[in-house]
């Protein structure tokens, strides 16, 4: 594919070891990984810094083992200069890289042990342990002064999956605070049942408790976030397409263990944020796949679409109405065709400071001209009224200033993220591209007063970041920290 344009004061050569050293930090951790604004800073210097995934990345010469690139930040944002390569392959990270591993197609982050850095979960949900085959695991990589180092597995509760196989372990991932005592939360999507744990980790992988979210059968998308304001999180577990029910059934989980379906609400995936500034996380599902891509009826609006659901003291009522978002939708950038997959991804943060959670939402099957799969990214703006099109914007690889052109199979969107890399206030515009060139690449684009600034925005590639490639694309930009839909 076209090689994409570079950034030389951003990009370097490729280093030759797999962990290069992260960038001196504090000697103490900059407020505790746990405050939102230091969610996923490994090394206490307070910065974000940035997760990419790489599921198809070879590693000792092993194909589609899979690869994970920490991109640490910094003032001037990040580069590949600054940089983790973690692989199974890596020293003191439990299991052995095997093809079609694909770790990496799912990443999060949360202090997991409480020692005020910022831990990394990866999934890795192809994984074959013992006989079942593609049961799938989850990694974490423990951070500190350092950056990351060391690892161990989480492991499913006693009894998960009951046997079965292709259960995906590790296909989604969410982390939040449930119960208010500093520890975090897990939770871990399957397409067999959920997996939910109690902090804190010990260095052996180990949480205080764990149980099988059996209830809702298969748990394929997770969330995490306070909805009702009470500084702890509620839980939603997403089943993903079911018989009878395409769109996917959403149900939410309290502190105290009960479950209740929402009962207008749908979605594969999701994440929460405050849209309209009240003070109450505002939550969003995506369902990506339309009655063309399901080859049924009864699955998303033509095209994909988003749901919003709105917080309150009350949290989110079991019959409240979403307010639905697609490309026929008025204002919204493009148009709603068959198997666009608007919905893919999703990721909520605030790229101009206003107090608004805005909404990237990614649809990476979008045809741009006559080049399939090349992919689109569209962001729409929280506002005092909630989530609106006004001033929305839609971008691809042929929009001016951005990096690249648009091509067959880019699949620019299959990953999207919004977070405050250099740490002044306003949320860069990260785009997965991973089907560009042979390894892929991540889109940059800083955040402003007026939104994403498009002009010296960069493309941050895998080769260059560290990644290794055989035979296959390495699929770099596959995953952000933010959620997409894993099949």
């Amino acid at each position: 594919m076209h090689r994409a344009v570079r950034a030389a004061a951003v990009l370097a050569p490729l280093l030759t070891v797999t962990l290069s050293p992260a960038p001196a930090s504090a000697t103490a951790p900059f407020k505790g990984a746990n405050t939102a604004a230091v969610q996923d800073d490994f090394n206490g210097d307070g910065y974000r810094d940035l997760v990419v995934g790489a599921p198809r990345a070879a590693n000792s010469g092993v194909e589609k083992a899979g690869a994970v690139v920490v991109l640490y930040g910094a003032a001037s944002s990040v580069s590949t200069t600054r940089r983790a390569v973690i692989t199974q392959a890596t020293s003191g990270i439990p299991g052995d890289p095997e093809q079609w591993d694909a770790f990496g197609t799912a990443v999060a982050s949360a202090d997991l042990d409480r020692d005020g850095y910022a831990d990394l979960l990866v999934g890795t949900p192809d994984e074959t342990v013992g006989d079942n085959k593609s049961r799938g695991s989850v990694t974490v990589v423990w951070g500190g002064p350092g950056g990351l180092q060391g690892g161990a597995t989480v492991s499913p509760p006693a009894g998960y999956g009951g046997g079965m196989t292709y259960c995906g372990f590790g296909m989604s991932l969410a982390t939040g605070h449930m119960d208010g005592d500093g520890a975090p939360e897990v939770a871990i999507g399957s397409r067999c049942e959920g997996a939910a744990y109690s902090g804190p980790f010990t260095r052996t992988g180990k949480a205080v408790s764990g149980y099988r979210e059996w209830r809702t059968g298969e748990a394929r998308g997770v969330v995490m976030g306070d909805v009702n304001g009470d500084g702890t999180a509620e839980r939603f577990w997403m089943a993903g397409p079911t018989t009878g029910d395409l769109r996917g059934p959403v149900h939410e989980e309290s502190a105290g263990g009960e479950l209740v379906k929402l009962t207008n609400a749908d979605g594969h995936t999701g994440q929460i944020g405050d849209i309209n500034g009240d003070g109450y996380g505002d939550l969003v599902t995506g369902i990506a796949d339309d009655d063309f891509r399901m080859n049924e009826t009864g699955a998303a609006h033509r095209g994909g679409e988003i749901q919003v659901l709105y917080g309150s003291a009350h949290g989110i009522t079991v019959d409240q109405r979403p307010t639905v978002f697609h490309q026929a939708t008025a204002g919204v950038p493009g148009t709603a065709e068959d198997g666009d997959q608007f919905g893919q991804s999703l990721s909520l943060g605030d790229v101009n400071a206003d107090g608004y959670a805005d909404v990237l939402v990614g649809s990476p099957s979008e045809a741009v001209g006559t080049r399939l799969y090349a992919g689109t990214a569209v962001l729409l703006r929280g506002s005092a009224n909630g989530l609106t099109t006004a001033t929305a914007a839609g971008y691809t690889q042929d929009t001016a200033s951005v990096p690249g052109n648009a091509e067959n199979g880019d699949q620019f969107g299959a990953a999207v993220h919004l977070t405050d890399l250099n740490r002044d206030g306003k949320a860069e515009t990260v785009v997965g591209i991973p089907g560009e060139n042979t390894d892929g690449c991540v889109w940059i684009a800083r955040g402003s007063a007026s939104g994403p600034v498009l002009s010296g925005s960069v493309n941050l590639c895998g080769k260059s970041a560290g990644i290794t490639i055989r035979n296959t694309q390495g699929y770099f930009g596959a995953a952000l920290t933010s959620p997409h839909v894993s099949s």
